[in-house]
């Protein structure tokens, strides 16, 4: 049995009402847990955040939903339903992608729909190696998610299991560049199943091949869209909460946290309100959490590395593009290079590969009636690198509507009405450590028993949750690590 938290679990403070805090505290709820969540800005999300200026609603965190089992099954520890909290639309295509040739080619998630659009745009050898592609990574979520994904890891023996040998007779500890060009020979297939990688904050070339884990839960599975946004996920998350009887207080900061004997008995507000609690969830960026409220960094955090950091412009044009899909993927003619850049030598993408989504094409009520809002996302490296964001700001904003504009987004920054630009320096100010939104990378040392653990070593009672401990980064993995926090707590939750 995993390790649980020592003494009386009668009420569990959490603090930040991300979505793996929110994930939490549904299934404590349920578990029929006093519950309170402490959220230092005025509505839940965390990085799932919301903007809204001038008439537009902008996500400022994640754009891509995929697994929405893993909401419902949320929604399920209390009794209630997603598809009466959230209406979500399928979005068709997955993705499409834009190539430095001109080409472009449609990402979809029904395998015949795909096969053909293979067929038709590449070739029928790599029609035939995507079919064997989808088989090889569904293999892989069948043998990783119940084993090494939703489960508590307490020691890498743990991992010792008939899954572990199926994974590694996949092919699943190599690399998954190499992995991916068994099955896909284009550069642009290439491309467009191994760029999610970077949303482990590893590039293919470094990236174990179980990472491909990645591409079932969107290219295969399906992503989908909220209506009202992506925000509007925490959103009903903390409603239903709230509804269950969780006590989510807003725009409530906390200091430090109060301990003595190795045990956690409250948090101290910057007003200096003191809430006891029996025991602790945090769901701020762990190494910030240890530092800020713990007062502590032991020497394995101190030691991590973090994933590359990104920029993100929120936009609102009076301008449309007709070719566009929902997400947006633009490959420049680099790629391995791109990786080198931004991971070893830490500077900014020379030939830049970006993601523009485009939430009001599926939700016009997100921008005023005619017009557009657009997410766009450069990846940079963290702060690491020797860039100065307050001076380098301004100009690479530039650069982003130029190269837009080069990539066929005609006359963009002419038509811009509304702009919010976050940088690396900026992610670091809303406390995520090193400016790196995808947090620690997932590098073999850093994946699986070998992440920090969501038990706080010297601490009986104090439970981490969120993108840097384990599972791992992304929406589903931040809503699993919701459940394995809970479990920490109460044992299995049904």
């Amino acid at each position: 049995m995993p390790a649980r938290v020592k003494g009386p679990t009668d009420h569990v403070l959490i603090v930040g009402a991300g979505l793996a805090g929110l994930s939490t505290a549904l299934r404590l709820a349920g578990a029929g847990r006093k519950v309170t969540i402490l959220e230092r800005e005025a509505v839940p999300g965390g990085r799932n955040g919301l903007l809204q200026k001038e008439g537009y609603s902008f996500d400022t965190g994640p754009t891509v939903l995929t697994m929405p089992s893993l909401i419902d099954d949320a929604f399920n520890c209390v009794g209630e339903k997603l598809e009466d909290w959230l209406e979500l639309k399928a979005v068709s295509p997955l993705y499409r992608a834009f190539y430095a040739d001109g080409s472009q080619l449609d990402v979809h998630a029904n395998t015949d729909e795909m096969e053909a659009e293979i067929a038709r745009n590449v070739n029928a050898q790599d029609a035939a190696g995507y079919r064997r592609y989808v088989d090889f990574v569904t293999k892989l979520y069948k043998y990783e998610m119940n084993d090494f994904i939703d489960r508590n890891i307490d020691s890498p023996l743990n991992l010792l299991t008939p899954n572990l040998a199926r994974l590694a007779a996949l092919g699943g500890f190599r690399k998954l560049a190499p992995k991916v060009n068994q099955y896909l020979k284009d550069p642009r297939l290439q491309k467009v199943y191994s760029f999610q990688a970077m949303y482990a904050g590893v590039s293919p070339q470094q990236a174990l091949a179980i990472y491909a884990v990645i591409a079932y839960m969107d290219s295969v599975n399906g992503v989908f869209f909220p209506k009202g946004g992506m925000h509007a996920v925490p959103r009903a998350l903390a409603a239903a909460a709230q509804k269950h009887g969780v006590d989510i207080r807003y725009n409530t900061n906390v200091a430090k946290i109060e301990y003595n004997n190795g045990r956690a008995r409250a948090a101290i507000t910057d007003q200096g309100e003191r809430i006891e609690c029996d025991v602790l969830v945090l769901n701020p960026d762990l190494p910030v959490a240890w530092r800020d409220l713990l007062g502590k960094t032991p020497l394995s955090v101190k030691r991590l590395k973090y994933s590359p950091s990104c920029v993100t412009m929120l936009i609102g044009s009076n301008k449309s593009y007709s070719h566009l899909a929902h997400h947006n993927i633009h490959f420049g003619e680099s790629w391995n290079g791109v990786f080198d850049e931004l991971i070893n030598q830490k500077v900014l993408m020379s030939d830049p590969s970006v993601l523009v989504t485009v939430p009001s094409l599926d939700d016009p009520e997100l921008a005023p009636p005619g017009k557009s809002s657009y997410y766009v996302l450069f990846p940079t490296p963290n702060l690491d690198a020797d860039i100065d964001w307050r001076t380098q700001a301004g100009p690479y904003r530039d650069k982003m509507i130029k190269t837009l504009e080069e990539r066929g987004y005609t006359y963009f920054g002419d038509s811009i009405e509304v702009e919010s630009m976050t940088t690396p320096l900026d992610w670091q100010a809303q406390g995520m450590e090193r400016g790196a939104p995808f947090a620690s990378a997932h590098t073999f040392f850093q994946t699986g028993p070998f992440r920090p653990r969501n038990l706080a070593r010297g601490f009986e009672n104090v439970v981490f949750t969120g993108s840097g401990t384990q599972p791992g980064v992304g929406v589903p993995m931040v809503l699993i690590s919701g459940r394995l926090a809970a479990e920490r707590i109460v044992g299995p939750v049904k």
